[in-house]
């Protein structure tokens, strides 16, 4: 039986049939991802912002920070004109919110945004020209080719000191890409079909109130979704296209294909709505170029920061969304070859959408920034 605990990730050392530049980054990215107290170079002093501050990844930014003890010596909160003059406590500290403007004259030395891509279109561009770095967690520039589309453990070598606007990924591509990566660099990824189960959460306030008010008995109140949502699935996350495919099933394809840096990867994606809150599942199906032994794939997730492996059948131990809620990791089982095929892997993987499909992912970024000297 394989299990894993979550607190002795750290401690497996990498399997010796890796190649060398796997091992290497492995390495790197312990050292980045080790506890405060280290020799790491870091940014103390940084005024920070948030805009979005009051929606569901804005309040779940505010708990990542506090419990990765961010360093900051300023705080900016923005949020819609609504909300300009509301307080909000932090950290034992009152804080008003303002609005965008009040911001930009402000220049922040780092501008976190979760307010659409519609908001970061317009203000991302004015930030960094004042030369505040933007980390924007909405889709606006996320295959613009001259910004960076980050997952630090997996592509945070890229980042470079005159980067200002970087791209944090789909929530549903960021634990895609976490788990395919190790298996990429060691085995070739030559198709991918995922199907991911994902929360409401994933759709802010307005659809877990659906779901909220639907467990309740109460379905005359407010549709977010086209149908209703509890006790049911809906296979349609954000618009249809041309082609078939929801917008999200094509954000999933291509962002994949750039964060791990390589266009001739055949991805196909089915995305589907559930009636969750604790994060989205998917069913990952991976053929690769070369061969693979499984003991060899257990002990690549064994190696990588960020992934916890808990894949014990006969314990009934596999990632499910209930337990893997308010946590940063990425959560992988359900590891089998997949025997309709050669060289094709099978993986159930889950994570809390709003923590590393949102909030921690963006905490990482700025904590790999400061880490290599990259905040002035």
């Amino acid at each position: 039986p394989r299990t894993r605990n979550p607190e002795l990730r750290t401690q497996n050392s990498e399997p010796g049939t890796q190649n060398p530049e796997l091992r290497t980054q492995n390495s790197e990215l312990k050292t980045q991802n080790s506890e405060p107290g280290n020799n790491r170079k870091t940014c103390n002093v940084m005024k920070l912002l948030i805009v979005g501050t009051t929606g569901l990844v804005g309040r779940e930014l505010l708990k990542v920070i506090e419990e990765r003890n961010l360093p900051f010596d300023e705080l900016l909160l923005v949020a819609s004109e609504k909300s300009v003059g509301k307080s909000i406590n932090f950290k034992g500290k009152t804080y008003e919110v303002i609005g965008i403007e009040h911001a930009l004259a402000a220049k922040p030395a780092v501008a976190i945004f979760s307010a659409g891509a519609a908001v970061s279109l317009a203000w991302a561009p004015r930030f960094a020209e004042t030369g505040t770095i933007v980390i924007d967690n909405s889709s606006a520039w996320r295959m613009h080719p001259r910004h960076k589309l980050i997952v630090p453990e997996v592509n945070g070598h890229l980042l470079r000191i005159d980067d200002r606007i970087i791209a944090n990924p789909n929530c549903a591509t960021i634990q895609l890409v976490m788990a395919l990566a190790p298996l990429h660099q060691q085995y070739r990824l030559k198709r991918v079909v995922v199907s991911t189960y994902q929360s409401v959460t994933g759709s802010g306030k307005a659809a877990v109130d659906q779901l909220m008010e639907e467990r309740k008995g109460i379905t005359n109140g407010k549709k977010f979704y086209p149908h209703p949502i509890d006790l049911n699935t809906i296979p349609h996350i954000e618009v249809f296209l041309d082609n078939g495919y929801t917008q999200e099933e094509m954000k999933i394809i291509n962002e994949t294909k750039k964060i791990l840096e390589d266009d001739t990867i055949q991805v196909t994606a089915t995305a589907v709505r559930l009636p969750t809150l604790g994060g989205h599942a998917e069913s990952i199906n991976a053929e690769f170029k070369q061969e693979f032994e499984l003991k060899e794939v257990i002990k690549l997730f064994e190696a990588t920061p960020g992934i916890v492996l808990e894949d014990d059948v006969t314990q009934s131990k596999y990632p499910m969304p209930l337990f893997t809620q308010a946590k940063d990791e990425v959560f992988v089982g359900r590891i089998r070859r997949d025997e309709s095929q050669p060289c094709t892997l099978n993986l159930w993987v889950v994570a809390d959408n709003l923590r590393k499909g949102a909030a921690t992912n963006t905490v990482q970024i700025i904590e790999y920034l400061n880490a290599h000297s990259l905040v002035y």
